[in-house]
C-alpha cells in the first residue's frame, strides 16, 4: 500500500515536498516513481528513482526544479518541488514496482502499485 501526503496549495514560484510511505517489507527492492495528472489530461511522468537510489530520472518539464529521494529505512520516498510553475491543479501519484531497467522509470505502464494521490494547486 502506498500513501501520499504533503499536497496543498502554493503560489507560483513556491515549494512543496510530497511524501509517499509504503507498507510491507518489499519497499526496499522496488523502484519508485511520481506521476501527475490534471483533470482531462493524461498522466505525466514527473520523477523516478531506482530501488537502491543510485539512479534518478525526471520529466523534462521539472528537470532542475524537482528532486526525488528515498529513505529505505523508513519506507518513504520524497519529491521536493521547487519553483512551482503555471497555475494549475494536479493530482500527484506515487507508484512502485520492481523494474529491471532504469529506462522503465518513466513508463507508467511498468508500475503495478499506485497510491490514491495527493492534490497540488499552484495559483498565480
Amino acid at each position: 500500500q502506498l500513501v501520499e501526503s504533503g499536497g496543498g496549495s502554493v503560489q507560483s514560484g513556491g515549494s512543496l515536498r510530497l511524501s509517499c510511505t509504503a507498507s510491507g517489507p518489499s519497499f526496499k527492492s522496488y523502484s519508485m516513481g511520481w506521476f501527475r495528472q490534471a483533470a482531462g489530461s493524461e498522466r505525466e511522468f514527473v520523477a523516478g528513482i531506482s530501488w537502491i537510489g543510485d539512479t534518478t530520472s525526471y520529466g523534462s518539464s521539472v528537470q532542475g526544479r524537482f528532486t526525488i529521494s528515498r529513505d529505505n529505512a523508513n519506507n518513504t520516498e520524497y519529491l521536493q518541488m521547487n519553483r512551482l510553475q503555471h497555475a494549475a491543479t494536479e493530482v500527484y501519484f506515487c507508484a512502485a514496482d520492481q523494474l529491471a531497467l532504469a529506462s522503465e522509470l518513466g513508463d507508467s505502464g511498468e508500475y503495478d502499485y499506485w497510491g490514491q494521490g495527493t492534490q497540488v494547486t499552484v495559483s498565480s
